[in-house]
């Protein structure tokens, strides 16, 4: 019996080598390892105050590096610009073409680095503290890639062409390290993705009976559920305010955050990271979030019963 497992075992050893899943492992570890190490958490967490403090919540500069006015993160379509740039610089060094052309590339990427870094610094300041430090050590590893690439640039205008075409081959290593931290981040630990609440297939369409208008106290926002998502529900009166329970920008509770206005009009601030959105309709009034809230229609019957359904855009 322990011979036939052996076997077994050995057999699926070979499989997996063949395969290649045994060295899959290495850079999941790695990542893993990173998420942990609290070592880097006297660095990480006072430089993250520090920029939550020059960019208060609320600010417009805030916002617009977040990428609220736009409805989507701006760093990743900024880094994906310099990425590029630094991708064509490797094929045009390898093809061997006019040298300002690859040097005028090359100075694209390095240019467009800088919003691109600020953007992502402000980000991952509002982040939690795992996110924030496979964060750190992925901009380390892009400080490094700018850094070659700048010294490829200058050894190019200089005219030392082979010793800048090194440098941008190392740079290219490191930024692809750096976009594997950026890709981890945003799809395995869901840095990146919006959290908000696709109601359009978790409910169907037409009214949905959710409670008794008297079972809802006033003034306090509560959490309800409606089939498979719990909805941030608020009463003033008769009148009811519905928007889905996590907040699209990491899913924080928003039914446990403040109530305040702004411009006049009843906002929720998520208790997590400070995402404001505007009770009526949803909307993203203040950064991280970009997405807007998913808001439903109310419906008040006769006998007290809040009937609700997605608002249709």
């Amino acid at each position: 019996m322990e011979e036939t497992s052996k076997a077994i075992n050995s057999r699926r050893r070979t499989l997996r080598d063949s395969l290649g899943l045994g060295r899959m492992s290495l850079p999941v570890g790695l990542t893993d390892r990173l998420e942990h190490m609290k070592a880097i958490d006297k660095v990480v967490l006072p430089v993250a105050k520090a920029i939550r403090r020059k960019l208060p919540s609320g600010s417009p500069i805030r916002d617009m590096l977040h990428g609220v006015p736009t409805g989507h993160p701006l760093h990743p379509p900024l880094a994906t610009i310099s990425l590029g740039c630094f991708t064509a610089t490797a094929v045009l060094d390898l093809i061997d073409v006019d040298p300002r052309a690859t040097r005028a590339v090359l100075a694209t990427g390095i240019a467009g680095a800088i919003p691109a870094a600020a953007a992502g610094i402000t980000d991952w300041s509002v982040l939690h503290l795992e996110q924030q430090r496979v964060g750190f050590v992925h901009a380390l590893v892009n400080i490094a890639a700018l850094g070659l690439y700048s010294g490829s640039l200058a050894l190019r205008m200089s005219g030392r062409h082979q010793a800048g075409r090194a440098l941008a081959f190392a740079g290219l290593s490191a930024a692809g390290l750096g976009g594997y931290l950026g890709g981890h981040l945003a799809y395995r630990m869901a840095a990146g993705p919006s959290h908000a609440e696709q109601t359009t297939h978790l409910v169907p369409l037409g009214w949905h009976d959710l409670c008794r208008l008297w079972d809802l106290p006033d003034g306090r926002p509560v959490s309800r559920r409606l089939g498979y998502i719990n909805l941030f529900v608020l009463r003033h009166g008769a009148q009811v305010k519905v928007l889905t329970d996590r907040c699209s920008h990491l899913a924080g509770p928003l039914h446990q955050g403040r109530l305040q206005l702004e411009n006049d009009e009843a906002c929720v601030v998520c208790p997590w990271h400070g995402s404001t959105f505007r009770l009526e309709d949803g909307a993203v009034v203040h950064g991280p979030a970009t997405a807007p809230q998913p808001s439903f229609e109310v419906n008040v019957r006769g006998d007290g019963i809040v009937q609700v359904r997605p608002r249709q855009a």
